[in-house]
């Protein structure tokens, strides 16, 4: 009697906990290799068909990394994979439906609708890669961005990434969510690389041309052949509303819509991205309408 008191004493308490995002993600086996060896190239895909059965970045996950520490060099070994990535924002149709309640919380719990769920180191899809969540999971969702429009949300664990809320079924309103990025939330910095520096920005009406020095990769610091090179990360006006967009481009130049009629000003800054991590941020004087 008292072994079947303690039993259902365990399960009670652990059927109304949020599980760790570690519990059921996808985690590497122990290897030989450097602990470094999760940034050797990954090849993932993402299917943006529904949530339920959606495939957001399935991959072998590598091993993971303490966050905000500078990563060690790994071995720059070609990619073998070839199959393009299809990572974009995901359609914002898919969302849960917004609590009414106003109140900020700490956390909220959260499950994995996606066959497999990219969780990266920067609020974005074309952030570096750190591991895939499976289908089912249970996490803990514990801070997002200052954007209302950007869904992605910091998870809980040892290793701290970010997720498309999209291809989550979260149990409250992730906006209520404290704000950790720009701030609590760190990139990984890369010691290998110097910032860039902003070579010019030209204003024409709405448009708002950004164009800043290139930094040369060494061969083999790529994450992978599709891997971005720069992250302009953009806090624009647009109908109204200051909106957050990370946008990851090769080229040393992005034009950008900024209207008027914002009460925040609008403001940006340039990451270099390689596969130890990002250099910068290096802050742009944003051009103010007119």
């Amino acid at each position: 009697m008292h072994r079947t008191a303690v039993f259902l004493s365990l399960l009670l308490m652990t059927s109304t906990a949020c599980a760790t995002p570690t519990a059921r993600a996808l985690q590497a086996a122990p290897s030989p290799t450097s602990y470094w060896s999760f940034l050797w190239p990954l090849q993932t895909s993402w299917s943006m068909a529904t949530p339920a059965s959606a495939s957001a970045d399935a991959a072998s996950p590598p091993t993971t990394l303490a966050d905000n520490t500078p990563l060690a060099p790994t071995d720059t070994a070609a990619p073998t994979e070839t199959s393009a990535p299809t990572d974009t924002p995901s359609p914002t149709s898919t969302d849960t439906p917004l609590a009414t309640s106003t109140i900020p919380v700490t956390s909220l719990c959260a499950t994995v609708t996606a066959s497999f769920l990219s969780c990266r180191y920067g609020p974005g899809p074309n952030y570096l890669y750190l591991y895939a969540l499976r289908q089912g999971a249970n996490i803990s969702l514990i801070g997002r961005t200052d954007g209302d429009n950007w869904h992605w949300a910091w998870v809980e664990g040892r290793n701290r990434c970010w997720v498309n809320t999209s291809y989550l079924r979260v149990e409250g309103d992730w906006r209520q969510l404290p704000i950790v990025y720009p701030g609590v939330a760190r990139l990984p910095v890369s010691p290998y690389y110097p910032p860039t520096s902003i070579v010019s920005v030209v204003r024409v009406g709405n448009s708002v041309t950004v164009e800043w020095a290139p930094i040369r990769l060494r061969a083999g610091d790529e994450e992978d052949e599709f891997m971005q090179h720069y992250i302009l990360e953009v806090w624009h006006c647009k109908g109204g509303s200051l909106i957050f967009e990370p946008l990851a481009i090769n080229d040393t130049f992005l034009t950008v819509v900024d209207e008027p009629g914002c009460a925040s000003p609008s403001h940006a800054r340039v990451f270099v991205q390689e596969k130890h991590g990002f250099s910068g941020p290096t802050e742009v004087p944003w051009r103010p309408w007119q």
